[in-house]
């Protein structure tokens, strides 16, 4: 009888174990982050108001130099995007749009391709 209800417990959990609810694989229980592209959400996020001949001031990570791009983001950033609506049909500002994980993959590509780097770089 101990012997039944042994086997019947090892059976219980290797069954649960390969459920996707108690599996490794289920979102749930093993998020991984997406890998965030910083070239692309610079495009995406920043390019489209900092291009060429833009009003705003046209930007890239080689654009300024190292020290530069962390005082824009440690100081500046907040302040200067603060009442920035998304675009004309999207009300929400641009601070609120942005993540605080894309804000810190932005942050690193410019630093990394700023004027004085090993690597500057555009965001094409």
């Amino acid at each position: 009888m101990k012997r039944t209800l042994a086997l019947l417990l090892v059976v219980a959990v290797v069954a649960m174990a390969a459920t996707p609810a108690f599996a490794g694989d289920h979102p749930q229980a093993n998020k991984k982050a997406k890998k965030l592209d910083p070239k692309k959400l610079f495009r995406e996020n920043c390019k489209v108001c900092h291009g060429e001949d833009s009003p705003n001031g046209e930007y890239s990570p080689m654009f300024l130099i190292q020290e530069q791009w962390q005082q824009f983001f440690d100081e500046d950033y907040v302040d200067t995007h603060k009442d920035v609506q998304w675009s004309d049909s999207d009300t929400t500002k641009v601070v609120d749009k942005i993540s605080p994980e894309e804000l810190k993959a932005i942050r690193k590509f410019c630093i990394d391709g700023a004027a004085d780097s090993e690597h500057p770089m555009t965001c094409g």
